[in-house]
């Protein structure tokens, strides 16, 4: 019998999916799950590391399962999940608390942002990353498909295992970063910034907006005033747009506005009217779908029980070895 291929990925129930999302991730799991059995968690113990309301924290785990499922994330191929339906999650984590300085924690990048802009950053978000370990690390995921502001994160999961090898014995594989092609999406109003739910509305194109509110977005998109002959490097803001198109229309599509670009000819109305246009073909049958699963609660949380109850059995084996291996059991 061949041997199983797994990859782990995640995504926070913090609100709507966007293409920041989608590009960096999702779309990248849909193709991925041909080749490797999928796990793909929403992980809502990381989600509540920051500032969350507890009353919508159910229904945007749900939201988040239809936009998985939506987007062409197969329940028969993948295992679709609650990360805190698994508690070897966390008792794992505890555990790689136990080997890991407290400085490898703090020199990681996106907790000294996150920190920055709470009053008193919480534990948990020092210890964000040693969670997203056991995370991986549970599953023996050979993979790990994500966008580049988690690069770090991975690294640091690989020094995990390899420090428990080392230690203890065999248990956990190194696993490898996969990249996707749109990996950093800019914020669509101050591109300098990833884009982002949390720096608000006018940042992200949602998958879910309807077309009126995708096209008012695009409209609204930082661009710059155009060219000069001793300038053709495109501005933060055109380049994010660029970025988009290449992802979402065809070559002969992008040819035509780089060339009106270099000519100082570009019409950034037509290129962003372009952009809103293909972004609401791209995600119409998503929108239908994504309503469809949303309509059937029942559905959606057996989907999530029955992923959970494969993902478990794999947990569970994975976290009797690295005990075994610690003198526990």
């Amino acid at each position: 019998m061949k041997e199983k291929k797994y990859i782990f990925s995640g995504i926070q129930p913090s609100g709507a999916i966007h293409l920041g999302n989608y590009f960096g991730a999702i779309k990248q799991w849909v193709e991925l799950q041909k080749e490797y059995t999928g796990i793909f968690s929403i992980v809502d113990y990381h989600a509540i590391t920051v500032n969350y309301n507890p009353q919508k924290l159910q229904r945007r785990i749900l939201e988040a399962a239809a936009d998985y499922i939506a987007a062409g994330i197969d329940p028969k191929k993948s295992m679709i999940f609650v990360q805190s339906d698994v508690p070897e999650h966390v008792e794992l984590a505890w555990l790689f608390n136990t080997i890991i300085p407290v400085s490898e924690l703090r020199r990681m990048t996106q907790y000294k942002e996150k920190s920055g802009q709470q009053q008193a950053a919480s534990a948990g978000l020092l210890n964000y990353p040693i969670l997203m370990a056991a995370d991986i690390l549970l599953y023996k995921a050979i993979g790990v498909p994500v966008g580049e502001d988690q690069i770090q994160h991975v690294e640091l999961t690989r020094t995990i295992a390899r420090n428990f090898n080392r230690k203890f014995g065999k248990v956990f594989i190194e696993p490898s970063v996969i990249l996707s092609r749109g990996s950093r999406i800019m914020s669509l109003a101050d591109p300098k910034k990833k884009m982002s739910k949390s720096l608000g509305e006018k940042h992200y194109i949602a998958l879910s907006d309807s077309p009126k509110v995708m096209r008012k977005k695009f409209m609204s998109a930082v661009t710059d005033t155009g060219v000069t002959m001793h300038e053709k490097k495109k501005s933060l803001g055109v380049y994010n747009l660029f970025e988009l198109l290449d992802l979402m229309t065809d070559p002969k599509t992008v040819a035509k506005f780089e060339k009106q670009y270099q000519s100082g000819k570009l019409s950034y109305k037509e290129l962003k009217e372009t952009l809103a246009e293909a972004s609401v073909r791209m995600f119409s049958s998503f929108q239908e779908k994504r309503k469809e699963l949303l309509s059937d609660e029942k559905k959606l949380r057996k989907i999530l029980e029955d992923g959970a109850s494969k993902a478990r059995k794999i947990a569970q084996k994975t976290l009797h070895e690295a005990k075994e291996k610690m003198g526990i059991v």
